[in-house]
């Protein structure tokens, strides 16, 4: 694949990714959206680094890999939390997490 088109479809997981964001009302939904967004940042990290001839792009997409992986973790741990004491996953019904 040529860097351009690396960019393209960075641009295009990162569209698909804020519209899952900005639209739904799950939970569930809203994590599958970071985590497009996540991995279209990952993609464009590759892209620059196939572009320059270099190997840090790939290598940093490590650590944003990491990160997403741990993200989601205590992000899922606490829906999971909060769906025992709501029984619903929807965003409206996330209030106790504020002061």
């Amino acid at each position: 694949m040529t860097p351009f088109s690396l960019f393209l479809l960075s641009g295009l997981l990162l569209a698909i990714g804020l519209f899952g964001i900005v639209a739904r009302r799950n939970v569930i939904s809203l994590f599958f959206g970071l985590e497009l967004i996540l991995n279209s940042a990952n993609v464009l990290l590759v892209g620059f680094s196939k572009l320059h001839g270099n190997y840090y792009g790939e290598l940093f997409v490590f650590f944003v890999l990491a990160v997403a992986a741990a993200e989601a973790a205590v992000g899922l741990a606490i829906v999971v939390a909060i769906y025992r004491m709501k029984r619903s996953i929807n965003t409206e019904d996330f209030r106790t997490l504020r002061w």
